[in-house]
């Protein structure tokens, strides 16, 4: 008989700072009853400080709740009046300050209310957890273990689990799998070392960065131009990072690293440069106080000068030479050109590079059980495109080894300690078919087997895994259909940013109609983000601009024929959103059986903002769902709410929030891991095929809100205008979208169908189209990403 899943129903989370009310918050975005501890107020009411907390998630950026009033959810509590509360929680996850004495009397203090079958986690980010195990009676350390969620909960993949002596392996998958499927995280299992193994490798780089940064005396922009984009890191870099972090906050973490890492070979470097050291005692701490490495001054980014001592303009860039070496393809030339040059610039690369990989190959046998948890720590967990070993092995892992060898005898190095034998025993790297390399077990581990990661059917890959990427059934230029061997068809699309052209239009019909004949039903599936970014602005501005206004409208007929073919396929079609799903990506997903969207999908019709009007079936389907939900029969209440949001191009914060703005449905499905998307849309599909699909029956009793709806909404848009909120050509689109969504010039109450609306459509989206203010806004939107509001 098998064990009893471990369920969890009910979370107290312990401590209301910034980590503790973020972990509460992403809780509650999954539908998990939440407890928010804190100390007792010594004013007011003694959950003042948990109310207070909860309250100030509505003021964060980025948001931490997914859905404005979440935080309602939360139930405040303190440890005076409310510890009695903890005995029907199934997870407790303390998250006080990084003090071990104050942890360990809290733990003394709710150890008689922790039921006997809850797990009790501890959200250090590197404190020894079988020390904090020791202040739990004997009984509750099997049910303990590190878990360490990255700022910001939402939005950071990474969570680290850390088990410590005693831990039950049967109730830690239990929290992995929770972890996984209900908040969407991906796990790493860490040694139980200082700073585990996202911080220990993360913050080593920002180290060895700080120390060649002094070294080769370049700019604190210099350095940012090098080591963000340009060597596939985030665009804050290193010390934009840092600022955002809080330089204070930057010192402390480097101090743990001191205080708890005595023996490191690198220890001597675990110090705050002097430099940082002056910026906090003049109180420049970074973003939240307005000055750092970098402030603004007016319009202007500046960056602190440590030879002039002062803020200058940050405008030093990547050198010429360097710039060529990054643009390189092959990143064993890359590297290769790197070590060779005598540009300052590339040495700091190399030398950053080298002592990364030095350390981390050293340290990894001490942190982790194997390099693929190294990799994917600091790719989730630092937004890093490869994980350190990754870059390492695609760059030539011999030869670079070798270099590596050569610096370390020749004194170059950060360390004079050798590499680990395991490095030159003539591997090619760390990641190969059959796993990543273990040094504890002297072989590659494979990936993990567990129930949960079979719902992964692209899990985020590693450089040297190979994914089934299924059997192709058709394709043309836009669109591939394959499957992967049952009864599901999968559609995804080959265009960049995945946008709509011909031969997507063109391609998905013809998917449907295989798809009608040989599978149950269809899943329209990117392999990544975004879903879709919409039209192809590019070929639509080129009909225009060549004057093939008749070719023009017929790409515009052929958008709305697909988006029909998918409404009224005779298999389901499943839509499976995650990141951008915008303008004609929206369409297709208002149009499907069903949309499986991903927490983190942003969606909208934004169409207005390179102005025009949502043409591919988006306005004809909001004015058919307001009809259907009127209750007194007169649509126009719920239309004049969705026109706000699709005449100011309004796009959602989260899948959550899609719901809220009326471009989900309420019946549409919610996956918070990305990476299951896949899994759960084909199951939907597959479950819809069992219950015997039909499509809808075509609509011609659609109840419009006529002249007077439009006469109202236009009104709106005067006042806007008048108030110089939006322009005269926002006017323009504003008043065609409100004429469309009500139905033209007929009276209010008339009954049309879907027909009637998509020719409204039609008619003024290829009007505005000509129009010159309409084709700059896409000019314009296309050469800098930005609208223009003219």
């Amino acid at each position: 008989m098998n064990p009893s899943p471990f369920r969890i129903r009910k979370v107290a989370v312990l401590g209301a700072g910034v980590m503790g009310a973020q972990i509460a918050a992403h809780l509650t975005n999954a539908d998990v009853e939440t407890l928010l501890f804190d100390l007792p107020a010594k004013e007011g009411p003694k959950s003042g400080i948990a109310i207070k907390a909860i309250a100030g998630l509505a003021k964060l950026s980025p948001a931490p709740l997914a859905e404005s009033g979440r935080g309602n959810a939360i139930t405040p509590a303190n440890y005076d009046e409310h510890l009695e509360w903890l005995r029907g929680c199934d997870l407790i996850i303390e998250a006080i300050a990084e003090r071990l004495d104050w942890k360990l009397d809290l733990y003394k203090k709710i150890a008689p209310y922790v039921s006997d079958s809850a797990f009790v986690a501890s959200n250090t980010s590197g404190l020894s957890i079988n020390a904090l195990a020791e202040a739990l009676p004997a009984a509750m350390r099997p049910r303990f273990s590190g878990i360490h969620f990255f700022n910001p909960p939402r939005y950071m993949h990474l969570v680290e689990l850390i088990p410590d002596r005693s831990t039950d392996p049967t109730l830690l998958a239990g929290l992995e799998a929770f972890l996984t499927t209900t908040l969407g995280k991906g796990v790493v299992y860490a040694k139980d070392t200082p700073n585990f193994i996202g911080n220990r490798i993360g913050v080593f780089s920002i180290l060895a960065t700080m120390h060649h940064t002094e070294q080769f005396k370049l700019g604190f922009d210099a350095v940012d131009a090098l080591t963000g984009p340009a060597i596939g890191r985030p665009k804050s870099a290193t010390y934009r990072t840092s600022d955002v972090v809080g330089l204070d906050t930057m010192a402390h973490v480097i101090k743990t690293m001191d205080d708890t890492l005595p023996n490191d070979p690198w220890h001597r470097y675990f110090k705050a440069p002097a430099w940082l050291s002056a910026l906090i005692e003049k109180g420049a701490l970074g973003q939240k106080t307005g000055a750092g490495f970098f402030r603004k001054a007016g319009k202007e980014i500046q960056v602190l000068d440590l030879g002039q001592q002062d803020y200058r303009p940050a405008s030093q860039g990547a050198s010429e030479e360097v710039a060529k070496i990054l643009a390189l393809r092959n990143p064993a030339e890359k590297f290769a050109a790197l070590r060779a040059s005598a540009d300052a610039q590339a040495q700091f690369l190399w030398a950053m590079f080298r002592d990364l990989f030095h350390y981390t190959a050293f340290h990894l046998a001490d942190i982790a059980d194997s390099a693929r948890h190294v990799d994917l720590a600091i790719r989730w967990g630092y937004g890093w495109k490869l994980g350190p070993f990754e870059t390492w092995q695609a760059s030539g892992w011999k030869e670079i080894a070798g270099w590596i060898a050569e610096d370390i005898k020749a004194g170059k190095a950060m360390s004079d300690v050798p590499l680990p034998a395991w490095v030159s025993d003539g591997r090619e790297g760390v990641h190969g078919k059959d796993g990543s390399w273990s040094p504890s077990l002297g072989r590659n581990l494979p990936r993990p087997d567990a129930p949960v990661y079979r719902r992964q059917l692209f899990p985020d890959p590693l450089l040297g895994e190979s994914l089934d990427t299924g059997t192709t059934v058709w394709e043309n230029e836009g669109v591939r259909l394959w499957h992967q061997g049952d009864d599901i068809g999968i559609v995804s699309f080959k265009t960049k940013m995945n946008t709509i052209n011909d031969a997507v239009l063109d391609g998905l019909q013809h998917c449907i109609g295989l798809a009608e004949q040989q599978f149950r039903g269809l899943v329209i599936w990117q392999s990544g983000e975004p879903f879709s970014a919409g039209a192809d602005l590019k070929g639509a501005l080129s009909q225009l601009q060549q004057g093939q206004i008749t070719e023009f409208d017929a790409m515009v007929a052929n958008f709305q024929a697909t988006s029909m073919r998918i409404k009224y396929s005779l298999v389901p079609v499943v839509a499976a959103v995650r990141g951008m799903a915008f303008g004609g990506g929206c369409e297709f997903q208002m149009h499907s059986a069903r949309t499986v969207a991903a927490l983190e999908s942003y969606i909208g019709l934004v169409e207005a903002g390179v102005g025009l009007l949502p043409a591919g079936g988006g306005l004809k389907e909001v004015a058919l769902r307001a009809a259907r939900s009127s209750i007194d029969g007169d649509p126009f209440n719920a239309i004049k709410k969705m026109f706000e949001t699709i005449a100011m191009g309004k796009v959602s914060g989260s899948a959550l929030e899609a719901k809220q703005l009326g471009l989900l449905r309420a019946d549409d499905v919610i996956v918070f891991n990305s990476f299951e998307l896949l899994h759960v849309a084909k199951q939907v599909a597959r479950s819809m095929a069992e219950c015997g699909w039909r499509p809808p029956l075509p609509a011609r009793d659609i109840t419009v809100a006529g002249d007077v709806g439009t006469a109202s909404l236009k009104m709106m848009l005067v006042n806007m205008l008048e108030g110089r909120f939006i322009s005269e050509h926002d006017f323009e689109v504003g008043s065609r979208i409100a004429d469309t969504l009500c139905g033209g010039a007929i009276e209010r109450g008339s009954q049309v169908d879907e027909a009637w609306l998509l020719d409204l459509e039609r008619k003024h989206f290829v009007a505005l189209a000509q129009m010159e203010k309409t084709q700059q806004r896409i000019a314009h939107t296309m050469s800098t990403g930005k609208p223009l509001r003219n």
